[in-house]
């Protein structure tokens, strides 16, 4: 069914274009926090569509004449988490291809 802006288009003689999407796979990213006073700590874990889990750690440390914004180390930690988890899954790609292809490829940068 054509929506009246699409009937009114072709009538008008302009040619009408369907652009269609679609989601092969959707992933799932899961941080979790460890914190003391001086200390956090983030894990983050993506669970692959083949059933495969990849982790990346990060850690941020406050400054004893800091104050305490327990925020700011959560987005510190988590974002070098998600940093080293970003590198492993570019890894992980290269080794991939590599082995698909059967040679050396020059190595994935951000």
């Amino acid at each position: 069914m054509r929506t009246a802006a699409a009937r009114s288009t072709l009538e008008a003689g302009v040619p009408e274009v369907i652009v269609m999407m679609h989601t092969a796979v959707g992933w799932h990213v899961e941080l979790e926090f460890m914190e003391d006073d001086q200390h956090t700590r983030a894990v983050a874990m993506v669970r692959l569509p083949d059933g495969s889990e990849v982790r990346g750690h990060g850690h941020a440390s406050r400054h004893r004449v800091d104050s305490h914004q327990p925020r700011v180390g959560e987005e510190v930690a988590g974002a070098r988490a998600l940093n080293e988890l970003a590198m492993q899954l570019l890894t992980k790609a290269h080794d991939e291809i590599d082995a698909a292809s059967g040679r050396t490829s020059h190595p994935i940068h951000v």
